[in-house]
């Protein structure tokens, strides 16, 4: 029996600091107003001209996870990419980090599950290793939303939230089924779909065409929407259910949770968790007051610096959880 082991992580943020002070200047709002409702700080937003997009952060974080993982480029069997915001319409990025990488002509998938598009690329990415099918895959999440913002007061309930960033796993082959990723359990509610969602362009909603012809400015079709009130009272709920799911699937109680890191979507939310589990300030880790919510990328950039902080050591428990637009939401139990 195999079970897939992460032996290598890597984080790249842009330069570009952005903070609720700066964003004071463009729109609306203030650093007391944005802290108080996201716990956010800072966060990154790459600069126009600098090179940076999703595909290329994606690399950056890759090639240190790689590095770190002991590994060569040529020994990746497969690729896992998670965004929702890639270069192109299609095709997406995965593509795009095999061709950069130099690596031979593995598979490259694609995972478009917004907030927990990492726990489902890393259980996509488990299973396969699971099998036996792949021994070493790269797994990625990555985002660059700040170019598609209503950087505006009209905007300001998304805008302020979201950073830029991306994060990288390299997940190998373990003999047994003791330790590495344990389980993993996703799930999904689209009924709420356009509680959180950006509609445009879209093939059966407004397509480009659409959007060009009726050259409307006040259009917000084509910025990111979000019920907040609703998404958090949905996600509280959901990490909660999700991540006992995980402990129980594996005989576990919530003491043994040596580190949670969950999605960074708003500190509050964490914070709930957090009061509900017991859990001490060291038990779990966040850095959303740095980097805002980077989506696909905001797990992996928070595993990546828990790791370098020597905040995980070996046998630990640690727990994955993550809830976002679809509405998706998802779990991984890992003993590290």
């Amino acid at each position: 029996m195999y079970n897939s082991k992460i032996i290598g992580l890597g984080k790249y943020v842009p330069d570009n600091v952005v903070t609720n002070d700066d964003l004071s200047k463009i729109m609306d709002t203030n650093d007391e107003w944005i802290t108080e409702r996201t716990g956010i700080k800072e966060r990154r937003w790459v600069k126009e001209g600098s090179g940076d997009t999703t595909a290329t952060m994606g690399v950056k974080a890759a090639k240190m996870a790689i590095e770190r993982a002991g590994i060569s480029k040529d020994d990746i069997d497969f690729i896992v990419f998670a965004t929702l915001s890639p270069d192109m319409y299609f095709p997406g990025p995965g593509v795009q980090v095999q061709h950069a990488l130099g690596i031979k002509t593995v598979g490259a998938l694609d995972v478009r599950n917004q907030c927990s598009g990492f726990i489902y690329a890393l259980s996509v990415a488990d299973n396969f290793i699971k099998t036996g099918m792949y021994k070493n895959i790269l797994v990625i999440g990555s985002e660059l939303h700040s170019h598609g913002l209503d950087k505006t007061t009209r905007g300001r309930g998304v805008s302020v939230i979201f950073g830029d960033g991306a994060g990288a796993a390299i997940l190998t082959r373990e003999e047994g089924n003791k330790k590495g990723i344990l389980s993993t359990h996703l799930h999904s509610q689209g009924e709420h779909a356009e509680e959180l969602v950006l509609k445009a362009p879209g093939m059966g909603t407004r397509w480009v065409n659409d959007i060009l012809a009726d050259n409307n400015e006040d259009d917000e079709s084509y910025f990111p929407y979000m019920n907040g009130q609703f998404v958090f009272k949905n996600a509280v709920v959901r990490f909660s259910e999700v991540i006992m799911e995980g402990l129980m699937a594996n005989g576990l109680q919530k003491e043994a949770i040596d580190m949670l890191i969950p999605h960074q979507a708003n500190l509050r939310i964490a914070q709930f968790i957090q009061n509900k589990f017991g859990l001490t300030n060291d038990q779990v880790f966040n850095n959303i007051q740095k980097y805002g919510n980077t989506t696909a990328a905001s797990i992996p950039l928070a595993l990546t610096e828990a790791w370098e902080a020597g905040k995980i050591k070996e046998g630990d428990t640690v727990v994955l959880a993550a809830f976002g637009s679809g509405f998706t939401w998802g779990s991984c139990i890992i003993n590290w």
